[in-house]
Formats: structure tokens, C-alpha cells, sequence
């Protein structure tokens, strides 16, 4: 059974950082690629950055350059390093798994995909 685990969300104020931690369970982690998504209240679910087993990385337009996926196989863990946040940032930040990291956020995602709890993010003063 794929299980994902989400840590490290919570308040921080504009122009600052935070990174989220994703654990994974159940599933040899070298074999998979894995996402991150966010959802914010009234909006629909949007990729933000993917990592496919090579450590090939893509992102939203609206990350790049602020936010880093890494993975840590050994340790069963992905990260997602996120700087200069800002109040658009603010979501419920989701890892999945059974991800494809195409160049198009919208077609990371499928029936197959597994997805966390989620972990929450707002960007606030």
C-alpha cells in the first residue's frame, strides 16, 4: 500500500521560508516519481513541482525560482524548499505518488495517483 506522509507546514510571514517534508511508506521510493501539489480555498488543485527516480526536476511557472523538490531515497523522504513565499503561496500542500513529471503541471496527476493527508501553508504578516 503507497502511504504518504506530509510534515512541516504552518505560518510564516511574507518573503520568507519553509520547507515541507514528504515520508514515504509502503513502496520503494527509488522506483517512483513523486509531486507536489497545493490547493488553495475556492481553487482547484495545481501541480507545483515534480521529481521523477532519475532526480529530473519541473515546476509551475509560479515557483520556479523560489521553490526546490530533492529526494532522499535512502532516508524514504522528498522535500520541497520554498523561499520567497508570498500570500498567493498560501494552500493545503499535498506529495502524491504514481506521478508522470511531464512539462505540464496538469498531466502529473491521474486515477493511479496516491496522495497525502496534506499539510498546511499560509503566508501571512
Amino acid at each position: 500500500q503507497l502511504q504518504l506522509a506530509e510534515s512541516g507546514g504552518g505560518l510564516v510571514q511574507p518573503g520568507g521560508s519553509m520547507r515541507l517534508s514528504c515520508a514515504a511508506a509502503g513502496f520503494t521510493l527509488d522506483y517512483y516519481s513523486i509531486a507536489w501539489f497545493r490547493q488553495a480555498p475556492g481553487k482547484e488543485r495545481e501541480g507545483v513541482s515534480c521529481i521523477n527516480k532519475f532526480a529530473t526536476t519541473n515546476y509551475a511557472d509560479s515557483v520556479k525560482g523560489r521553490f526546490t523538490i530533492s529526494r532522499d531515497n535512502a532516508k524514504r523522504m522528498v522535500y520541497l524548499q520554498m523561499n520567497s513565499l508570498k500570500a498567493a503561496d498560501t494552500a493545503a500542500y499535498y506529495c502524491a505518488v504514481n506521478v508522470a513529471c511531464f512539462d505540464s503541471p496538469d498531466t502529473w496527476a491521474s486515477s493511479d495517483t496516491s496522495w497525502g493527508q496534506g499539510t498546511w501553508v499560509t503566508v501571512s504578516s
